[in-house]
This record gives structure tokens, C-alpha cells and sequence, in this order.
């Protein structure tokens, strides 16, 4: 079990990793935690591991650095392979092959110190979403309302990668799509008080709802279901994880990214999806951690 690391979501990682260590050990799995940011890889060669199950969130973990260690080295591991990996980090290199295979996405710009923030605003029109195109977890991202406050958003950003996108914020209903095994689970759909599904809301606050069965049409779910799935595996991606999607007034789709390694913690998504299909918790660790592969 790799949990923990050095990116910006080493305290996620570390409460999901503990979380699916306990469910594996509770089904009889001879499980063990590695922490990268404190033991070498070769502890994985060392102590004779069959396979290896990431539980390590952002950089240096879902981004296919460590997928290409252990492919290195010859070890199955659980979720996407290297070029899977690291395109679905990558929101701006994701949406452009969304774009080429016409799966919709919201319509966006990349930002730079230079650029004309109220052209910007004028074009993409308000709000905005600001983000880092390399981070998780809502790590670095801005809801922007005003003009005005493109800039600031930007810097805030610019703090967690070089790369940074403004995107449409498309105003509606929030869903999320587990994936398991390339098939979509039960739509989740999201409600918060705060601005936006953002760190806190994902992870801590108390107040954010959950509804699952979702209430859609069945046949609009059945259909965006469809659609995550086939965007999932343009990107190469295998094995589990998660699409989340925004819906037009309209009730129209708007794919926003790729998550290869979601979060497995109590207030996690993916275990949420996996329950009302009647997967429990441990049941599902066993199902991933069957998908382990090397290449």
C-alpha cells in the first residue's frame, strides 16, 4: 500500500490509504503501508510485495511517476498506467483531447502573468473557474465572480503549477461518475453551501450533501454514464476511478476532468457510488486491488 508522498494532498492520501490498509487487512490480505516520502522503492523489492495498491493523491503519485517506477521495476499496481496517468493530471492536455473527440467540456483559456485578465473575462464571460492544471483535491482553485479578480486568482494558482486555466463555470447540477472495472457506478450528485465543491467541502465539512440515487431521468443518467465512460477510456485510463461532471440549465452534460486515483476516505465519492450499487467498503478495495497490472 503506497500512501502518503509529498504532493499537496499527502494528508488526504494518508487518511484514504489507512482506510483501504484496514479494509484489505479485515478480508485476510497480507497488507503492508509504504510511505514514499520516508522509504526508499526498494523496500518493494525487498520485503517481496505481489503488488502494489496507490493510494497517493496528486504529484509524484497520480501523475505516472510512480506508475513508471513500478513498471521499472516490475511490480502490478492498481489504477491507470503511465500515459493515463499522467494526461489525466494534466486538465488542460485532457480537455484537448476531449475537444478533438468532441466529448463536451466547458470552454476555457489557459492564463499567464501576461495575460489581458479583463479579455479574458470578457470572453470566456462570468464566473470563472481559475485553477492549476496539474493539481487535485480543488488545491489552488478560485471561484471568480468580478473581472477584477482574475489576477489574484491567477497568483493564487500560479502557486501550484506554471500551467494555469480560467474556465466557464457552467451554472446547474454537480455529478460525480465512478468508475470501476469500465463500468459507470450510481450517479452521485453533489449540493454545498459554500461557493463552490471545493478542499474543505470535499473532505471535512459536515454540510455538504450527497444524493444517491442521484434523481435524474434514468435515461439521462444511463446517458451521461455512457459518455463518462467513453471519455475515461480516451484518455487510456483503466482499472477504477472517477469522472466529475457539471450540468447545464439545460440539463446538458459538461465533462470537467479525470480523478485516476479518487479519494477513499469517509467523505469519498467512489465508495459512496460503490455502496448504493451494494459494494461495500472493504468489498471494494478486494475489486481494485484485483485490477492490479503492469503496463
Amino acid at each position: 500500500m503506497l500512501l502518503g508522498g509529498r504532493s499537496a494532498e499527502r494528508e488526504i492520501s494518508l487518511r484514504s490509504g489507512n482506510m483501504v490498509l484496514t479494509a484489505l487487512k479485515s478480508r485476510g490480505v497480507d497488507a503492508h503501508a509504504l510511505d514514499p516520502q520516508d522509504q526508499g522503492l526498494e523496500q518493494l523489492i525487498a520485503q517481496r510485495f505481489d503488488r502494489v495498491f496507490i493510494a497517493l493523491h496528486g504529484r509524484f503519485g497520480e501523475d505516472g511517476t510512480m506508475q513508471g517506477a513500478l513498471e521499472y521495476l516490475g511490480l502490478p499496481y492498481t489504477g491507470s498506467g503511465v500515459m493515463a496517468s499522467a494526461l489525466a493530471m494534466d486538465k488542460w492536455r485532457t480537455k484537448l483531447l476531449w475537444q478533438a473527440a468532441g466529448i463536451p467540456t466547458p470552454p476555457y483559456e489557459l492564463l499567464t502573468a501576461e495575460s489581458d485578465f479583463i479579455g479574458v473575462g470578457e470572453r470566456l464571460g462570468l464566473p470563472l473557474m481559475v485553477k492549476p492544471a496539474r493539481e487535485g483535491s480543488s488545491i489552488g482553485m478560485s471561484k471568480v465572480t468580478t473581472i477584477e479578480k482574475i489576477g489574484a486568482a491567477y497568483e493564487t494558482a500560479a502557486e501550484y503549477d506554471e500551467v494555469v486555466i480560467a474556465e466557464r463555470f457552467i451554472e446547474g447540477v454537480e455529478v460525480t461518475a465512478a468508475i470501476l472495472a469500465d463500468e459507470a457506478l450510481p450517479l452521485i450528485r453533489l449540493e454545498t453551501p459554500r461557493v463552490f465543491y471545493d478542499y474543505q467541502a470535499k473532505y471535512f465539512a459536515d454540510d455538504t450533501r450527497y444524493i444517491c440515487p442521484s434523481g435524474l431521468p434514468e435515461a439521462r443518467e444511463q446517458a451521461i454514464q455512457r459518455e463518462v465512460v467513453r471519455a475515461f477510456r480516451l484518455i487510456g485510463c483503466s482499472g477504477w476511478g472517477r469522472v466529475d461532471v457539471m450540468l447545464d440549465r439545460a440539463g446538458n452534460p459538461y465533462l470537467l476532468e479525470v480523478n485516476t486515483i479518487p479519494g477513499m476516505t469517509d467523505h469519498s465519492l467512489v465508495p459512496m457510488a460503490a455502496r448504493a450499487r451494494g459494494i461495500e467498503f472493504d468489498e471494494l478495495c478486494m475489486r481494485i486491488l484485483e485490477t492490479a497490472h503492469v503496463g
